[in-house]
């Protein structure tokens, strides 16, 4: 049995706190999700604990939405460079 993954710490800070979830957590990441992406993305930039929220969607393997600014992509490059790095 695995254990059950544990929130993100700094989630009662985030600055995504009142925002549209569809902001962060779109049906697809499409052209139009584009728009929806650079307004999350801004949202993160300001944020007090983007840089805790990006690193438990890596240690975590987040798959889905926006998180510490980055897209499933982005993280999975990330993760990938990371593996590389340490190989």
């Amino acid at each position: 049995m695995t254990s059950p993954v544990r929130p993100c710490a700094g989630r009662a800070r985030a600055a995504c706190q009142d925002a549209d979830p569809g902001l962060f957590f779109p049906i697809v990441w499409d052209d139009q999700a584009g728009q929806r992406a650079e307004q999350a993305r801004s949202i993160c930039r300001a944020c007090p604990v983007q840089a805790i929220c990006l690193d438990w969607a890596l240690r975590t393997g987040e798959p889905d939405g926006m998180w510490g600014g980055t897209t499933p992509e982005e993280r999975r490059r990330i993760r990938t460079r990371q593996a590389q790095a340490t190989a």
